[in-house]
């Protein structure tokens, strides 16, 4: 029985702060095997799979170790204007880290945790932006986006539909 509680004792405990840097882990895999980030050129690519709700991939800055990209539908909230939902993620090539920066969802983060949140909120509100990422990535792949159904798209292509 000591032996039980020696190899235990041994097992490393996962922190909040591993736990998002776990959760970052699991979206670079989940957005590598989906879109492929980092062979994509600036631009906008949209991916349709004919159920009426196309998905656009925005790569807004491509560097030598991160892509900086934005996964939105065709929809926009109508009383702020903004593409809703739509999550900004920073992927860390090198470190295969995809973190969302950013979500919308109704509302803004200041509107979720404030101006100036203490650590453990901030802490907070990455591990759910970051869940909410991971789960909206998988469903996506469930729905059958990925890098086939991915097409470079210009400004003319895009049709923005308000919700109601």
């Amino acid at each position: 029985m000591p032996q039980a509680v020696a190899r235990t004792a041994s097992i490393p405990k996962l922190n909040r702060f591993g736990w998002l840097m776990a959760l970052y882990a699991e979206n670079h895999a989940k957005l590598t095997r989906l879109f492929a980030p980092g062979d994509l050129v600036e631009g906008r690519y949209l991916s349709s799979i004919g159920d009426g709700l196309d998905l656009y991939l925005d790569v807004i800055q491509t560097h030598r170790y991160t892509v900086e990209l934005r996964l939105t539908y065709g929809l926009r909230d109508p009383q702020t204007g903004e593409p809703d939902p739509s999550a900004f993620v920073r992927v860390y090539r090198d470190a295969r880290q995809a973190e969302a920066t950013h979500c919308y969802v109704g509302r803004r983060w200041q509107d979720a945790i404030g101006m100036y949140p203490p650590p453990a909120e901030l802490i907070s509100h990455r591990m759910r932006m970051n869940t909410f990422l991971g789960k909206w990535l998988e469903y996506l792949a469930e729905r059958g986006h990925g890098v086939a159904t991915l097409h470079r798209c210009d400004e003319s292509m895009v049709e923005v539909a308000t919700a109601d």
